[in-house]
């Protein structure tokens, strides 16, 4: 009863916020641009700090950004749903479904409320998160002028809005995979709401906002760290967030006991093929634009997926024999999330490089590491998205090439060491945030609804003990 409560009041809270919210306008908010040049949506290059005249909307460009949102969208659901939904035993999958398009009903009206403005407005509190002037897109218009101005992109702010919107929905359901078959849904809603407000958005704001303490187009950064497209934002956090979730929940019951195989390999192939293809949204649409790039991040990235998966199935042959369609689909994820911070700066052989290396120790990772310390990271989301994310960080400056980004500097293999610092200094520091931020948050989300479904709920399956619906009903 407890719960219901609880739950009912949180929504409650969000529709009573909705209805008496100022509507953004039409008209640019009359606050000062920023001091500091801004990147591009997501590492682009440097923007010129006073823009001659505000931009026009070209068609393809939006065009093209439109469809990169829908493409980033196709991850959470379906690609996410049936990933994670086959790997799960079949009393659970509702459970998993039922998360994903909460997460994109729940945290898509969170980003217009709040969240798109601490992560992208000019910085308040030290530098340490956005301000307020863009609460319930104040100021956010469907031509170029505000933020976008300063961004010097060709699409509307509207569009860059709604496209970063999308990474804040799958954030958090990367961590799901983590906690899969034991968490209360209560307890899910809440702890993503307050995960993503108080960790996503600060480390979004450092690392991409104009005035962000980690961005590289910042002057006044002292640790510019390269990340295109969220390794550090999207994976390292939501992976180091996923392994703290593991241990708090403690284990499955049953785990390491009794046989808990994924229910349907099939649905898994289906989503990690639709996060492959979704993908390119992500890392090819953080361009901005139609541009080269765009391609450059494509191509890049369909490389890292593409050795990713040789790797980890090669691995899984040479060892056992035979190779499998799971080894196959997790290398794949692992090769894209080592890429992301890198896709927009490094050459397309770079890209391959880094889809070996993620291949080999996310498979490490998931195999060697997570049995020596025996935690439950049920659906592997610290191995491959906290692991090949601090990789991905990390490899970005070592690979990235001075000509790809278009930054003047390169790499370390390019001479350029100060660049691998800055992204240990980013990495390490949102880090710090994650763990420290999520082992809070558990806390107060397990005071208020708690945090683990009952034994008996557990045994009978989320399906039945969180929605009252079965999976898979056969009728004749």
């Amino acid at each position: 009863m407890k719960t219901q409560v609880m739950v009912r009041w949180f929504l409650a809270s969000m529709l009573l916020l909705v209805m008496s919210g100022v509507s953004f306008s039409q008209e640019p908010a009359a606050v000062a641009p920023p001091e500091a040049p801004m990147a591009g949506p997501v590492g682009g290059p440097p923007a010129a700090a006073a823009p001659a005249a505000a931009p026009e909307i070209n068609s393809g460009d939006t065009a093209w950004m439109l469809v990169s949102s829908a493409l980033v969208l196709l991850m959470t659901a379906p690609g996410l749903a049936l990933f994670y939904g086959g790997l799960v035993r079949k009393k659970n999958i509702l459970g998993v479904m039922m998360q994903c398009i909460m997460l994109m009903g729940l945290m898509s009206t969170l980003w217009v409320l709040v969240g798109y403005s601490l992560a992208f407005d000019t910085s308040i509190a030290g530098g340490f998160v956005g301000g307020f002037n863009k609460v319930m897109l104040n100021g956010v218009r469907v031509s170029p002028g505000g933020l976008t101005d300063i961004h010097k992109l060709t699409i509307p702010d509207l569009l860059f809005m709604v496209y970063q919107m999308m990474f804040f929905i799958i954030t958090p359901g990367l961590i799901c995979g983590a906690f899969a078959e034991r968490m209360k849904f209560s307890a899910m809603v809440l702890f993503c709401a307050l995960w993503g407000l108080l960790i996503y958005c600060p480390v979004a704001h450092w690392v991409w906002a104009g005035d962000g303490m980690f961005n590289h187009a910042n002057a006044g950064a002292k640790f510019g760290a390269l990340d295109f497209a969220g390794g550090t934002v999207v994976h390292l956090i939501s992976g180091v967030s996923a392994l703290l979730c593991a241990i708090m929940l403690g284990k499955r019951l049953g785990f390491g006991q009794e046989p808990m195989p994924p229910h349907n390999l099939t649905y898994t192939f289906i989503g990690a093929t639709m996060l492959w293809v979704g993908w390119f949204g992500v890392n090819a649409g953080s361009a901005g634009a139609a541009n080269a790039a765009a391609v450059s991040a494509f191509v890049a990235t369909h490389m890292a997926a593409a050795t990713g998966t040789l790797t980890w199935a090669g691995i899984e042959w040479f060892k056992r024999g035979k190779p499998s369609i799971l080894g196959a689909c997790s290398g794949c994820v692992a090769g894209l999330v080592c890429v992301t911070p890198a896709a927009g700066y490094v050459t397309p052989t770079s890209g391959m490089i880094l889809g070996v290396a993620a291949g080999i120790v996310c498979y490490v990772a998931c195999t060697t590491i997570k049995s020596k310390f025996g935690y439950d990271d049920s659906l592997d989301a610290f191995g491959v998205h906290g692991v090949g994310g601090l990789a991905g960080a990390l490899l970005t400056g070592v690979f990235s090439s001075a000509e790809i980004a278009g930054l003047g500097k390169g790499g370390l293999i390019e001479g350029n060491s100060q660049q691998l610092v800055n992204q240990v200094v980013a990495a390490g520091t949102s880090l710090a945030l994650a763990v420290v931020g999520t082992f809070i948050i558990l806390k107060v989300v397990d005071a208020l609804v708690g945090l683990r479904a009952s034994q008996e709920d557990e045994i009978q399956g989320l399906d039945l003990s969180q929605h009252g619906e079965e999976g898979y009903i056969i009728s004749y």
